[in-house]
């Protein structure tokens, strides 16, 4: 047994169960911000898939390596959706560095 277990995924609309106009707002957005418009339904989900693994959601990771499959991604496409995204990430870890140097000069002085 694990803390995250797949098919808890398919329990998302739940979350609504307490708050259902809260949850009804979340997914008439969602549904809005997935659909076609600037960028394809395929650019929305390696971009998704992308940040999924950015934020290290594993029902994100999920739901997303499907619907790109499904919109026609390759797993070539998919990976380097998933090295964009750890570059992003290694990067914006590296210049906060700029603010522990800026911080350790002000405390040398």
């Amino acid at each position: 047994m694990t803390y995250y277990e797949s098919t808890d995924l398919g329990k998302f609309p739940e979350i609504g169960k307490d708050a259902p106009e809260l949850a009804k707002a979340f997914f008439d957005y969602y549904g809005k911000v997935f659909a076609e418009g600037e960028l394809t339904k395929r650019e929305k989900n390696l971009i998704a898939l992308a940040v999924a693994h950015a934020v290290q959601c594993p029902y994100c990771i999920d739901a997303y390596t499907g619907a790109s499959l499904e919109s026609g991604c390759s797993t070539g496409e998919m990976t380097e959706a998933v090295h964009v995204a750890a570059a992003i990430k290694g990067g914006s870890a590296l210049v906060h560095g700029v603010q522990m140097r800026k911080h350790a000069e002000r405390m040398s002085m």
